[in-house]
């Protein structure tokens, strides 16, 4: 009773991510303590100044979303070591990771996003994106080719809105390639309303309209009606089909 139709649908689009909001003030806490004669203590200034005060959410203009995402996986990779096996759950083994540990992986992330992308100052949509150029399974993804940004993250960090993206072949931006394909949101009673999307559209044949239609809606949560009901379907319809016709 306490959600709606609309109120569900902003639900699933919240941009708070809990994971970075648990994490992200430890590595703040971890320069703080650093001393002023380590090396990176000063290299790290303009990088903790952009986290330190940041929200926790993802959006298509965040560069704190960028820095968190390349330092989550710098530490995910560190924690998901045998060495640190040690029965935690990962999110707890970063969190209790040595300061050193966690400024290096900073440290890494900030030159990864300059050697990458020009600029550790990158926009989170420059770098998270979504493609369909072909209907192929093993999607050829590629840099020069028209894609979109997405500013959703992987659920890894509480994003409901999940978009499992990561380098692709040869490419320098992120690629999703698994999440949340198909979104619904649906009111039960008398008569059903819903509201729906499908990463990219609903045809496999890149020469038909509905190849890529939903890309945007897909990227920005902005679902499509549903035609559920006959008389929404006839007032909808593009063309109809009869089995033997």
């Amino acid at each position: 009773k306490d959600f709606s139709l609309q109120g569900l649908q902003a639900a699933a689009y919240d941009t708070h991510q809990p994971a970075f909001a648990q994490l992200i003030p430890g590595l703040v806490a971890a320069w703080d303590k650093t001393a002023a004669s380590d090396p990176l203590k000063q290299k790290l200034e303009a990088p903790i100044a952009t986290l330190r005060n940041w929200d926790s959410r993802w959006s298509e203009t965040s560069i704190a979303n960028s820095l968190a995402n390349f330092w989550g996986e710098e530490m995910w990779k560190a924690m998901k070591s045998p060495e640190w096996d040690k029965g935690l759950w990962v999110y707890d083994q970063i969190d209790r990771a040595p300061p050193t540990q966690k400024l290096a992986a900073l440290d890494a992330a900030v030159s990864r996003l300059t050697a990458d992308f020009g600029s550790w100052q990158t926009p989170w949509g420059e770098i998270n994106r979504f493609q369909r150029l072909t209907g192929d399974i093993a999607h050829p993804f590629d840099d020069c080719a028209p894609s979109r940004p997405v500013g959703f993250s992987s659920a890894r960090w509480g994003s409901l809105a999940s978009f499992g993206a990561a380098p692709r072949g040869n490419s320098k931006r992120w690629y999703g390639t698994s999440g949340n394909s198909f979104v619904a949101v649906v009111e039960f009673g008398p008569r059903v309303k819903a509201r729906a999307v499908t990463a990219g559209g609903e045809s496999g044949h890149p020469a038909s309209p509905h190849f890529n239609d939903q890309a945007d809606r897909y990227a920005t949560g902005n679902l499509r009606d549903v035609h559920f009901h006959a008389d929404e379907i006839a007032a909808h319809r593009q063309k109809s089909y009869h089995p033997g016709d």
